[in-house]
């Protein structure tokens, strides 16, 4: 996607500008998106995003939910790409810290079924990210 001078998207048939605010929380909201769990799954959050071509504006983690504002296209299923996210991220976390996580949980969930995703505009751009950027706890 690429953004034209006014600061929409553009294609053959659409002029859009589509931002998402997307919110996951861990199963039993266990504290468990810590050290490096946490920065695989944002590395991870980051590829997965990419390869879509989708853009993270602003993403952060606290110890059991992780916030993602990005940029999608009006073509996108956005309850079938967070079922993905979803699925590859669980995936991906529980195959490489099987050890760590097996303290915590029993059967093979790590994400909580629901979600939260809403929609911003470029008014609250701004405020929201700066809102994720703050979320992390301080201990």
């Amino acid at each position: 996607m690429r953004k034209n001078e006014n600061g929409y998207y553009t294609n053959r048939h659409s002029c859009f500008l589509l931002q998402y605010c997307l919110v996951l929380i861990t199963k039993y909201r266990q504290p468990v998106l810590v050290d490096e769990l946490e920065k695989d799954l944002i590395e991870y959050t980051k590829r997965f995003f990419k390869e879509r071509d989708l853009k993270i504006i602003e993403i952060n983690c606290d110890k059991n939910y992780i916030h993602i504002l990005f940029e999608a296209p009006p073509q996108i299923s956005l309850s079938e790409f967070v079922n993905a996210y979803k699925t590859g991220s669980s995936r991906t976390m529980r195959k490489n810290h099987a050890e760590f996580l097996e303290s915590y949980y029993w059967n093979p969930y790590f994400w909580s079924m629901s979600y939260f995703v809403g929609t911003i505009s470029d008014k609250t751009e701004a405020v929201v990210a700066k809102y994720i950027q703050n979320q992390k706890i301080k201990d």
